[in-house]
C-alpha cells in the first residue's frame, strides 16, 4: 500500500519512520541508519512528511523537497 503521510523522528545515528495510507492504517515501520535514511525516502512515492524542527531537520526538508515531498516542520512545544 502507498504512504500518503510519513513521520519522523529524527536522532543522532538512527532515524524512526511511521507511514500510513489513505485509510490512516500504519503502512510502514522503519529504522534506518543516517547513511540509509535519504536513498530510502528518494525512492519513496512523493508524499506529506511531518518531523520536528529542529538544526538538521531544515536540511533533510530542502532535500527532500527537491524530489516531490511536501515536508511540514512541527516546532519544538513545551
Amino acid at each position: 500500500m502507498k504512504v500518503s503521510t510519513l513521520g519522523i523522528d529524527l536522532a543522532k545515528n538512527v532515524f524512526q519512520l511511521h507511514g500510513v495510507g489513505c485509510n490512516g492504517q500504519t503502512v510502514l515501520k522503519k529504522k534506518l541508519t543516517r547513511d540509509k535514511f535519504l536513498p530510502f525516502l528518494m525512492q519513496l512515492e512523493p508524499c506529506l512528511i511531518g518531523m520536528e524542527a529542529c538544526a538538521s531537520s531544515h536540511h533533510f526538508a530542502r532535500v527532500l523537497r527537491q524530489y516531490g515531498h511536501e515536508v511540514k516542520l512541527i516546532p519544538l512545544s513545551m
